[in-house]
């Protein structure tokens, strides 16, 4: 780093250094974030699970009826929705179409206009 006058001045490859730096660590703790929600999402809904199956059981419900009982699998599908959202704000439209879908779409249209004009 450059010091003019008193005052730090980055060039502009320690300028895209620092930048590539803070890009790459905010997606390791978006990711990082993602995973403890994944955690939190299997532990405590095991747990919520198996006491509910409990509590059933100890009611008198067979264990069929205890594990099928719609209030254990409400949980886990309606936390399973916040999940897949959480997912896909980290993943995005990279995940599902691929990471260079945008630069292969601009290509086909830049190509299919030039095809017009000849």
């Amino acid at each position: 780093m450059k010091t003019v006058d008193g005052v730090n001045i980055m060039t502009m490859k320690e300028f895209s250094k620092e930048y590539n730096y803070i890009r790459a660590k905010s997606k390791v703790d978006k990711l990082k974030r993602l995973y403890l929600h994944i955690a939190a999402y299997l532990i405590i809904n095991t747990i919520i699970s198996i006491a509910k199956v409990w509590r059933n059981i100890h009611n008198g419900e067979s264990f069929n009826e205890a594990v099928m009982d719609y209030g254990t699998f409400a949980l886990w599908i309606l936390w399973g929705i916040a999940v897949a959202i959480h997912l896909f704000s980290v993943f995005g439209l990279d995940y599902i179409l691929g990471k260079d879908w945008e630069a292969k779409r601009l290509k086909k249209y830049m190509d299919e206009d030039n095809s017009f004009k000849s």
